[in-house]
């Protein structure tokens, strides 16, 4: 059931199926999120069930501002306290110390918690009404069955889970990739999965340079966070990098033999074959991010058995899609 998340009505509707242990899809400015109440264990066992999601990989918790941060975290290091007042509402997580006896199941077991904001809308007026209701954060993971591509629009999330599942409706997502997310519980903060916020401006807001996931590791075991898989994002076709050359050599020599074959990229390119699904990435970082996840669905929907996507520019604006199309491609 799509309700429109405009309507006062659907967002109390919504609000009242989380206060009771429910599910909800809800629209945030990177993709829709599948939620349940963060605090209880048992709706939480309900995303994990729909998404078919191992119990120990951790949700993200969002709640409707810094407020409620406290609810969720036992303490916030300055420089998280920064890129939260830089970035929040915003396609920001932090990882931070969870409270003692407090959303388990949606840490994955871990004595970590990832906190989010959202700057959509939609999404505040929900946990505005969440939080009316009592209910002070919703764990909200991408609404789609576990690995595979996260949905942008509610008639992705439908598409997913049936028409049993209440969806507010937002419109497509502006944003299109999940948010950044970086490990403030190590005394130095952490780059655990990348996103439209470059490195540069999440360094200018901490005030201090961001470590690696390698760089953590070598100090120790880091928190697990959600969508670091090696495989992760994955349509139903099978993803291929390729530089433009590669991937005009590929073509060249499938000739008019190319299809079920959908080709993704920036370069222009002489294509044989006219059962071949082309799409043109574009050149900005932000407007491929943002219409990324749709493409791929698209290319699923149309039967094409192979997607071939032109590498990405190896600058830090494009880190996002860089990592969400290399966990795609990953076998």
């Amino acid at each position: 059931m799509v309700l429109p998340g405009t309507d006062p009505q659907a967002i109390g509707q919504a609000a009242g199926r989380i206060r009771a242990g429910a599910l909800v899809g809800f629209p945030t400015e990177t993709v829709y999120g599948l939620g349940a109440d963060a605090a209880s264990d048992a709706a939480v066992a309900g995303i994990f069930a729909a998404k078919g999601r191992p119990a120990n990989h951790p949700l993200i918790v969002h709640v409707a501002g810094a407020a409620q941060v406290s609810d969720f975290a036992a303490s916030v290091p300055p420089f998280a306290g920064r890129l939260m007042q830089a970035f929040w509402p915003g396609p920001l997580t932090v990882i931070l110390p969870r409270r003692g006896g407090i959303a388990l199941a949606a840490a994955g077991g871990q004595d970590s918690v990832g906190l989010r904001c959202p700057a959509h809308p939609v999404a505040l007026a929900f946990l505005r009404a969440c939080l009316a209701l009592g209910v002070s954060g919703v764990a909200g993971p991408s609404a789609n069955r576990f690995g595979r591509v996260s949905p942008t629009t509610a008639a992705h999330v439908a598409g997913e889970f049936g028409g049993d599942l209440l969806v507010l409706d937002g419109g497509p997502c502006a944003v299109g990739i999940e948010s950044s997310i970086v490990d403030c519980t190590r005394g130095r903060p952490v780059l655990l999965r990348p996103g439209v916020l470059t490195r540069a401006q999440l360094e200018a807001a901490c005030g201090e340079p961001l470590l690696d996931q390698d760089d953590a590791r070598a100090a120790g075991s880091a928190p697990r966070a959600s969508g670091t898989l090696a495989s992760h994002y994955a349509p139903d076709a099978t993803v291929r990098l390729m530089d433009a050359a590669a991937l005009q050599a590929a073509l060249d020599l499938l000739g008019g033999d190319a299809a079920p074959l959908a080709v993704y990229a920036r370069s222009r390119l002489r294509i044989r074959s006219a059962g071949v699904l082309q799409r043109r990435m574009p050149d900005d970082a932000l407007a491929t991010a943002q219409q990324l996840f749709a493409v791929l669905r698209d290319f699923d929907a149309q039967g094409a058995r192979l997607i071939w996507i032109e590498t990405p520019p190896a600058t830090g604006d494009w880190d996002g899609v860089r990592d969400r199309l290399g966990r795609a491609a990953a076998e």
